[in-house]
């Protein structure tokens, strides 16, 4: 069953420190070995991500692309981060869901974990409470981690 992680950020932090985060989030978890897909909200949260990917850390690159466009470069490699907002993921073994939009996506039980982020604003405090509650009256293993 999958596992769903949500992550609460201090009091007064908005959507790009929740971008961040999934960033971080993401980068983490490909280094580690692991499939990951960064759900977003929008066609315009997708490529605010994107341009994230490239500069949230100096130094750094977490390869990515968008999931409505990526093809497997040979059978066996891994696949980069991917990032997508109303499409279902690609067919396939996947780790990690991060999830950056307001909802819950209807594919998420196919994912080992998915990462819940929760900005600080009264707002998205309350969808992330409803997200909560999805989960949890569905019986899936909850964790909490303040940030």
């Amino acid at each position: 069953m999958t596992r769903v992680d949500f992550y609460i950020l201090g009091d007064g932090t908005d959507a790009q420190a929740a971008d961040t985060v999934a960033c971080r989030l993401a980068g983490k978890a490909f280094g580690l070995g692991h499939a990951v897909y960064l759900h977003a909200a929008s066609p315009e949260h997708t490529q605010r991500l994107d341009t994230l990917l490239w500069t949230f850390q100096q130094g750094s690159f977490v390869p990515h692309a968008e999931a409505r466009s990526w093809q497997p470069a040979a059978p066996g490699l891994p696949a980069p981060v991917l990032l997508g907002h109303d499409e279902d993921p690609p067919a396939g073994h996947w780790d990690l869901l991060i999830n950056t939009a307001g909802s819950v996506p209807l594919f998420f039980s196919r994912y080992a974990r998915v990462a819940e982020l929760v900005p600080g604003e009264a707002a998205a405090r309350q969808l992330g409470r409803e997200r909560y509650q999805f989960y949890r009256e569905r019986g899936y293993e909850l964790h909490t981690h303040k940030l």
